[in-house]
């Protein structure tokens, strides 16, 4: 099971960490980084399928796909906003980190604008 690998190696990582923090502290960030990368990339290895049902779900429903695509995307920007916006606050920059999750935000907004109109046009088609 991937989760019990992703738990293992956040353990692990919390170990090591609190053991480098008493003798070398300045490792322990990279510790973090490497940690998050790996447990990431075994999180990004599920997403395959995921993507293949929500394409094979959108077929069936006839929606457009690009919203799948946009729909994707966000999510994909969501996921790296988080993990930099939690290694900057992991290293104490809580203000680079408040400024890259606003950054990500305004990005999810820019690009969902495709989607809003589209929701929109048919709100005013519905409306008399």
């Amino acid at each position: 099971m991937e989760v019990i690998k992703i738990i293992g190696i956040g353990l692990t990582a919390l170990i090591i960490i609190i053991v480098l923090k008493q003798y070398k502290p300045e490792f322990a960030l990279y510790i973090s980084i490497i940690a998050g990368l790996i447990i990431l990339a075994f999180s990004l290895s599920q997403i395959s399928g995921v993507i293949n049902l929500l394409k094979d779900i959108s077929n069936r429903a006839n929606i457009n796909s690009q919203f799948l695509g946009i729909i994707l995307k966000i999510t994909g920007i969501a996921i790296l906003t988080e993990f930099a916006v939690s290694i900057c606050q992991d290293s104490g920059e809580s203000s680079i980190a408040n400024k890259i999750d606003i950054g990500g935000k305004v990005i999810i907004i820019t690009i969902s604008l495709p989607i809003i109109s589209s929701l929109l046009e048919t709100v005013l088609k519905v409306l008399p």
